[in-house]
């Protein structure tokens, strides 16, 4: 098959170079100096599941040349959401899937709006994997795991195909029957964890390791799950014992995306995060304290220039650049 990588950053880069590895074409879309390393030396991905390199030749460099791939997968920060997918255009034919990778809950919107609902498949994933120098991404740990499904529940042959397709490049893939309420678990997890460790400085394990910090881990998760039945979405019961279950087998020295983008000032995905949490929330009359207070407080980072703080003062250091 052939797979279109729009934004071939941590995530992107990562799946793309399990699809390439398995013998599909891949095409990469990435910009800036990660885009300039890969045209010179191509893109190195290094993984406990198997270190992958691909070549200069993969990088997509004319997009007007470009012909429609069987699958788009949209991997790009979701502020560049839009502009990013109509640029990618070229690549998207009658019969191309898109699938977004991206956070968010509305991201398969934002994608319909521009490429046509018929076309679009919910999608997340789990994974820790960041951009570790230009051209070079580092997977950590062992998860890898993309869940899928259509958006209206039903079957999908051109969603088979891929996920088959990934399946039988090493992806961990599970078909979901009701991927909104999929998309959900992963924000509610998403939100918490990503706006603690940027509001805190602070590592995956640390937090978990402080009695305060992870109560208001669990907290924050407490607090989406009630905005999520209060948008009409049934959540598992015990759902949020098992996410603090799973987040305690993630790699204790992880970071989310986030804290990492606010300690090298670049702009953040606060809106979609705990700023949608605390926006939606407030419309429909459902507390949430701890995400109101996050988004608050990273709110004058969101657009990029700044550096936060841990709370004993000192300035975020660089650590595994990691993105949940």
């Amino acid at each position: 098959m052939t797979f279109g990588i729009l934004g071939a950053g941590a995530v992107g880069g990562y799946y793309g170079s399990r699809l390439f590895r398995a013998g599909h074409v891949v095409r990469l879309v990435a910009r800036g100096a990660h885009a300039e390393a890969i045209a010179r030396t191509g893109l190195v991905v290094h993984s406990d599941l198997g270190d992958v390199m691909m070549p200069p030749s993969t990088l997509v460099t004319a997009m007007a040349d470009e012909s429609p791939v069987d699958c788009l997968v949209v991997a790009v920060k979701l502020r560049d959401t839009a502009e990013a997918v109509r640029t990618a255009l070229p690549m998207v034919g009658p019969d191309t899937l898109v699938m977004s990778l991206q956070n968010g809950i509305d991201k398969d919107d934002l994608l319909a709006e521009v490429c046509g609902t018929e076309r679009v498949a919910g999608a997340v994933t789990y994974i820790l994997a960041g951009v570790t120098a230009p051209g070079v991404v580092t997977h950590n740990g062992r998860v890898q795991r993309i869940v899928a499904g259509g958006r209206d529940g039903g079957p999908s042959e051109r969603l088979a195909a891929v996920l088959e397709a990934m399946a039988g490049a090493g992806i961990d893939v599970v078909h979901s029957d009701d991927i909104r309420r999929d998309t959900w678990q992963k924000f509610i997890f998403l939100s918490a964890m990503s706006g603690l460790t940027a509001w805190t400085g602070l590592t995956l394990g640390e937090i978990l390791a402080d009695p305060v910090l992870r109560a208001t881990a669990r907290g924050a998760m407490e607090e989406g799950a009630a905005l999520a039945g209060a948008e009409g979405i049934r959540l598992p019961v015990g759902f949020v014992d098992e996410r603090m279950a799973f987040i305690d087998t993630l790699p204790s020295d992880g970071r989310s995306s986030m804290a990492m983008d606010l300690s090298r000032g670049a702009p953040l995905e606060l809106a979609w995060l705990s700023g949608a949490v605390a926006r939606r929330a407030e419309r429909l009359g459902v507390a949430a304290p701890i995400h109101r207070h996050v988004a608050a407080t990273l709110a004058p980072f969101a657009d990029g220039g700044g550096q936060a703080y841990r709370w004993d003062g000192t300035l975020v250091a660089g650590g595994r650049i990691s993105a949940l």
